[in-house]
């Protein structure tokens, strides 16, 4: 009995033809313009995003299943290559598996042919290889694991850029201090040990908040600020809101509970077992043709929390802390920036 496939599996199908679409031929836009106040600018690609935010409407994915978040992830990785940052060493990478060492990535590219396309399909096939691919980045911070939403390492760097995302739609009352509290947590445990490293933290926001819960909206909008402004929190931090119809939320009347930390020691990883097929290919375009439109709304987002904000300082705190002859794509793309008309 064959088994149905999970709602993040049918959206990984949708996240990767939404970005590839965006990249034609794999080479994406150039995201830095030089605005007419000669100050250099990120220009966040937000229609990439409100399709992406479409995948979890339409597929009915409860905040449970991790597709919500998920979206959030998708985007801030296509975005770090959209800078120039090597796509093996952003993960979540566009492509199955979703953790793959740039290491491990540079040897099966310089294998033979047949060997390479050998161990290449082995690598496609499989739900993940303990030791070699996962599905989620799990880093040790000064006292614990923790899963990184979005990650940019390198055996070479060790961790460059950890960014955590988080999502509320709902219940904003009951699952916003739960939030801020965790968050607080992480961006000690990971910055104790990993202070050369661009620390920040997204969080999605349904922009309903700012009717039904105007004084939480508030109080979340410092707390994020004051989170990207001490010494001992995030680098940066940032808000993505948004709007969509009432009848394409999904409901979800459970509380959310925080992931907490990770058992000691690496965590399992499924079975090396194949994977199979989800969607036909062919599907995939007109289903996203057809997604629930997303809007974000940028006229609400405090400039403090602007993703194009956020982007920059992240981007920049990389670029400064690493010598010249490295990441030479994404400085090269900061120099070539695009003069504002």
């Amino acid at each position: 009995m064959a088994i149905e496939p999970s709602s993040k599996a049918k959206a990984w199908v949708l996240f990767d033809h939404i970005v590839a679409d965006a990249a034609p031929g794999g080479v994406p836009t150039n995201p830095w313009m030089m605005g007419r106040d000669g100050q250099l600018r990120f220009e966040p690609d937000y229609a990439t995003l409100e399709r992406l935010l479409g995948v979890p409407l339409h597929l009915k994915a409860s905040t449970t299943s991790g597709v919500p978040a998920l979206a959030l992830d998708v985007w801030l990785s296509y975005e770090l290559r959209r800078a120039g940052f090597v796509a093996d060493q952003v993960w979540p990478r566009p492509v199955h598996p979703r953790i793959l060492p740039a290491a491990a990535a540079n040897l099966i590219k310089s294998l033979p042919g047949a060997l390479r396309n050998q161990v290449a399909d082995r690598v496609a096939k499989m739900s993940s290889i303990p030791g070699v691919t996962a599905s989620s980045a799990n880093i040790l911070g000064k006292n614990y694991l923790k899963q990184v939403d979005v990650i940019m390492t390198d055996w070479v760097t060790g961790p460059e850029l950890l960014i955590s995302t988080k999502r509320m739609d709902s219940s904003y009352g009951k699952n916003a201090p739960n939030r801020i509290e965790e968050s607080y947590g992480d961006a000690k445990n990971l910055r104790l040990r990993h202070p050369l490293a661009a620390l920040g933290f997204a969080f999605g926001l349904r922009s309903d908040i700012l009717q039904k819960e105007p004084k939480t909206a508030e109080w979340l909008f410092d707390l994020l600020a004051k989170l990207g402004q001490e010494d001992d929190a995030y680098h940066a931090t940032c808000l993505v809101m948004m709007g969509y119809a009432d009848e394409e939320a999904v409901a979800d009347t459970a509380t959310e509970q925080p992931v907490g930390i990770l058992e000691p020691g690496l965590e399992a990883e499924p079975s090396v077992e194949e994977i199979a097929p989800v969607l036909p290919e062919a599907s995939a375009p007109e289903i996203i043709a057809a997604l629930p439109k997303v809007t974000i709304l940028t006229d609400q987002i405090p400039a403090i929390l602007s993703p194009g904000r956020f982007l920059t300082m992240m981007v920049t705190r990389v670029l400064a802390a690493t010598p010249v002859n490295m990441h030479e794509e994404a400085r090269a793309r900061r120099t070539s920036a695009v003069a504002a008309i």
